[in-house]
């Protein structure tokens, strides 16, 4: 119960913050975001709560965060891996 009363507290605390100055980190976001994911438009209810929800269990559980981090990355390496090896494979003529 103290967990679920933590992360409430530190969710409201990280959206209020991040919708208040919504200006200068929407300049931030978009300097590390690829083109399509710039936050251009109406997109800062969508990403303060994203940024939110993030914080927040980053805040409470940050070894359940770091795992699922790593096992993404060893995910993605293993896809880049097993693509790299498939383009080698294919014959394009």
């Amino acid at each position: 119960m103290t967990q679920v009363v933590i992360w409430l507290v530190a969710f409201a605390a990280i959206l209020v913050l991040s919708l208040k100055r919504w200006s200068s980190l929407s300049a931030s976001l978009d300097g590390m975001l690829p083109q399509p994911m710039k936050t251009g438009g109406d997109n800062s209810v969508i990403w303060s709560l994203a940024l939110a929800v993030l914080g927040a269990t980053t805040l409470v559980r940050p070894v359940d965060v770091l795992m699922t981090v790593i096992v993404l990355c060893i995910l993605a390496l293993v896809a880049v891996k097993l693509g790299g090896w498939a383009m080698n494979k294919v014959d394009f003529h």
